[in-house]
Order: C-alpha cells, then sequence, then structure tokens
C-alpha cells in the first residue's frame, strides 16, 4: 500500500505530527507542506458551498486558534474599532483569514456585507500591505506572527480567538483508505496524548519546538498555555460542527441548505467517531 501523503503547514501546532513523522521507520506516511492548508473553519465552509474533495475524518486541536489584527508599524490604526470601513487583507478568499474577519466584524457589530478585502496571498504579502498602505490590517496567528512584531515590522492592535477548535484532520472520499487513515489517526493520538501530557509540557516540549522553529523560550512557553489536543483524533464532535456552520452563516459565509445540514456531508463516518 501507498504511503498517505498528508498535508500540513509547518507552525508549531504540528509538533506532535513532526514527532510521529521522525520514528515512522516503516515511512507509513509522508508530509508535504501545504502553506494555505485550511483551517477548521474554511474545511467546514467548503463542504457547505459543495466541495466533495474532501470530509472530516478527525480532530486535531481541541482549543480556539488566537487571531491577531495587526497593523503596519506606522499607521494611525491604535484599535480593532478604528478599522471599520477600511480595506483588510486576507491570504485567498474563503481562508480563515477572511472567515475570522467576518467574526470580528459580528464582534463589532459592522455589517458584514459591507467588509472590504484585498488578497495578498502570503504572509510576507500582507506584512507589506499594512506598511505600504493598500491595507489597514490583517489576521494571522498570534505566535506565528509574532516575530514581526517583534522586529518592529508590524503592530498587533488586538486578537480574536475562532469560536471553534482551530485544526481538524480532513481526507479525500476515495484516494485514502479508510483502513489506512484510521490507522495513521491511532497512532497520531498517541504522538498527541504524549505531546500533551504535563511532563513532556514541562520538559521535552519547549526545546523541540525552540530547535524547530526557533521561538524564543517565553513565547513557546505562553502559547503551550493556551494550546489544548483531544484525546483521540480519530473522532469529529456533532456539536462543533453544527455551532460552526451557525456561527459561518451569522457572518455570511455560508447559506443554510433547505431542510438543514446533514452532519454526515460533512463528516467521513467510516473513518471517524461522530461525538
Amino acid at each position: 500500500m501507498a504511503p498517505l501523503r498528508i498535508g500540513y503547514v509547518r507552525e508549531h501546532f504540528c509538533s506532535p505530527l513532526l514527532q510521529f513523522e521522525a520514528d515512522d521507520k516503516s515511512e507509513t506516511f509522508t508530509l508535504v507542506e501545504c502553506p494555505s492548508i485550511a483551517l477548521t473553519d474554511p474545511l467546514i465552509s467548503g463542504i457547505a458551498k459543495g466541495s466533495q474533495a474532501y470530509k472530516l475524518v478527525g480532530s486535531y486541536v481541541s482549543t480556539p486558534l488566537n487571531w491577531a489584527v495587526i497593523t503596519g508599524k506606522d499607521t494611525p490604526y491604535k484599535t480593532i474599532a478604528d478599522l471599520k470601513g477600511t480595506t483588510l487583507g486576507i491570504s485567498r478568499p474563503g481562508s480563515g483569514s477572511q472567515t475570522m474577519a467576518y467574526v470580528m466584524a459580528l464582534q463589532q457589530q459592522w455589517p458584514t456585507d459591507d467588509v472590504k478585502f484585498q488578497v495578498n496571498n502570503d504572509i510576507h504579502n500582507l506584512v507589506a500591505s499594512v506598511n505600504d498602505g493598500s491595507t489597514s490590517a490583517f489576521m494571522w496567528e498570534w505566535f506565528t506572527t509574532k516575530p514581526w512584531q517583534d522586529r518592529g515590522e508590524v503592530r498587533f492592535i488586538g486578537s480574536v480567538p475562532t469560536p471553534w477548535p482551530s485544526w481538524m484532520i480532513a481526507a479525500h472520499p476515495t484516494r485514502a483508505a479508510n483502513d489506512a487513515l484510521t490507522a495513521f489517526l491511532s497512532s497520531l493520538s498517541k504522538y498527541v496524548t504524549a505531546f500533551d501530557n504535563e511532563q513532556s509540557r514541562a520538559s521535552r516540549n519547549v526545546p523541540f519546538i525552540k530547535e524547530k522553529f526557533g521561538y524564543p523560550e517565553e513565547d513557546i512557553k505562553a502559547w503551550m498555555a493556551t494550546v489544548g489536543y483531544p484525546s483521540d483524533c480519530g473522532s469529529v464532535s456533532e456539536k462543533v460542527v453544527k455551532e460552526t456552520l451557525s456561527t459561518l452563516e451569522k457572518a455570511g459565509v455560508v447559506k443554510t441548505a433547505d431542510g438543514g445540514f446533514d452532519i454526515k456531508t460533512f463528516v467521513n463516518t467510516d473513518v471517524a467517531k461522530l461525538i
């Protein structure tokens, strides 16, 4: 059987996956770096909009993702409220950076159909856009973008945590064999549990993340205090899917189908345990 090809983004959240890869001597899977990999909300909204390219097969991070609201080093914006009516930078349509801008608009009681966007593809172009004035701000995960703030290239003016757990696991409905996915998720759960336990948090995790990503120890420890992982990566919460859909609908990102959404449209229940 050919190894599974697992798309991932090279960020601190993927540390348990990287530890799993390092120990996978039989090479049951290979990692494929995908800088624009989707988070929980784009995965769910994509299916809601009709994509049949994937279904949810598991869960990866059980805590919210903290999105920093980031502006340029010399802009006049001091608070999130100052951004009303301006153009926000996003990586691509339908991305988490766009969805969370809608969530921010809901929190600020701005009309979501009046939020303007400029697509800038990646973090480097987003940073450039807030400094050249083509956008007012953009949103990205707090600790990933903190080095730009530490170097004085941008400023953080607020944050918006996701109303849902940040990372889920999705797979193509037919390209990946169900038994291979089930085995992968079972093994991944062991690495996630090992990474998430108290002893690893106090010892192994910090030097591992520092070596892999170069973050300062104080930032790693601050992040570790906020992140949690599921005990079973092979399960999907029906409540999480439904509540995410509800928020996305309020934000104007998706529209409820006639008769409502069927949970089995979103989850491959031949692989994932629906809880």
